[in-house]
C-alpha cells in the first residue's frame, strides 16, 4: 500500500516536472523575445485602428524634430503633408518650364519649315538653314556632308570626303549625339571645335538611298546628349532631304 503511493507520488512530480519543462522554455522565449522597429512596424500595418483603440496614446506620442525640438505626431504629419505639396509644386514648376520650352521649339522649327519652302535655290536653302540654326537656335554652326557631287559652292558645303564618318557614326542609326574624334572635326569643320555635335542624316524618301550628312554644333559640350527626343529633328530631315533633291537633283 504504501509503495503504492509513493509510486502515485513519484508520478505527479515527474508530470509537474515534465509540465515546468514544457512550459519554462515558453516562457523563457516569450520573455527573451526582441522587440524591434520591425515587429512594431508590422503590428501597427495589421492593426490600423490601434491609436483610434487607444487615443491616450496617440495624444501623448512626442516626436524629435531636428529643427523645432520635441512634437507631436499630428504636427510631425502636417509637416511632412507641406513638404510632399512644397515637392509636387516643384515637380509641376519643371513640368510647365519643360511644356514652355518644347512649346518654343515648336514655333522654331515651324518657322524654320516656313523659311525652308519659299526658298527658291539650294543656296538660298544653305543660307537659311545656316542663319536659322545660329540665329534661331542659337548654335555655333551648321555643314552639309553630300555623297554625290553637286556644281553649287557655299560655306555650309564640307568639300573633304567624310564617308567614314558616316559609316562609323551613322551606318545604323539616324543620328549621332556627343562629340567627335578631333580628325573628324577637322574632316567636317576644318578646324578643331569644342562642345558637341549632331550628326543628322539624310536618306531619299522614295528610294531609301542615303544622300549625306547634316551637322550641328554647339559650344556647349551637353548641349547635344543621346537621350535627346528626335521628334521634332525627324520632320526637319525630311524636308531638307525633300528640298535638296529637289534643287540640286541629287
Amino acid at each position: 500500500m504504501t509503495d503504492k503511493k509513493i509510486n502515485k507520488k513519484e508520478q505527479f512530480n515527474a508530470m509537474n516536472v515534465d509540465e515546468k519543462k514544457i512550459q519554462t522554455p515558453i516562457s523563457f522565449q516569450l520573455d527573451e523575445l526582441p522587440l524591434t522597429d520591425e515587429l512594431i512596424s508590422s503590428y501597427l500595418l495589421d492593426n490600423p485602428d490601434f491609436f483610434s483603440r487607444n487615443p491616450a496614446i496617440l495624444n501623448s506620442l512626442q516626436l524629435a524634430d531636428n529643427y523645432r525640438g520635441t512634437v507631436s505626431l499630428v504636427e510631425r504629419q502636417q509637416q511632412q503633408l507641406r513638404q510632399k505639396a512644397h515637392s509636387l509644386e516643384e515637380e509641376i514648376t519643371q513640368l510647365m518650364a519643360v511644356a514652355n520650352h518644347n512649346e518654343q521649339l515648336f514655333m522654331l522649327y515651324s518657322d524654320l519649315y516656313l523659311r525652308l519652302l519659299d526658298c527658291q535655290s539650294a543656296n538660298e536653302l544653305l543660307d537659311c538653314l545656316h542663319q536659322t540654326t545660329t540665329e534661331l537656335l542659337s548654335l555655333a554652326g551648321l555643314k552639309l556632308w553630300l555623297k554625290s557631287e553637286i556644281d553649287i559652292s557655299h560655306d555650309s558645303i564640307v568639300e573633304n570626303d567624310c564617308a567614314g564618318v558616316m559609316q562609323n557614326r551613322l551606318t545604323n542609326e539616324d543620328y549621332y549625339f556627343g562629340r567627335l574624334q578631333q580628325s573628324e572635326q577637322q574632316l567636317i569643320f576644318s578646324e578643331p571645335k569644342l562642345g558637341s555635335v549632331v550628326l543628322i542624316k539624310l536618306t531619299s524618301d522614295k528610294t531609301a538611298k542615303e544622300l549625306g550628312f547634316i551637322a550641328i554644333n554647339s559650344e556647349d559640350a551637353e548641349h547635344f546628349d543621346p537621350r535627346m527626343d528626335t521628334l521634332l529633328l525627324n520632320q526637319f530631315k525630311k524636308l531638307v532631304a525633300k528640298l535638296l533633291q529637289n534643287h540640286l537633283a541629287i
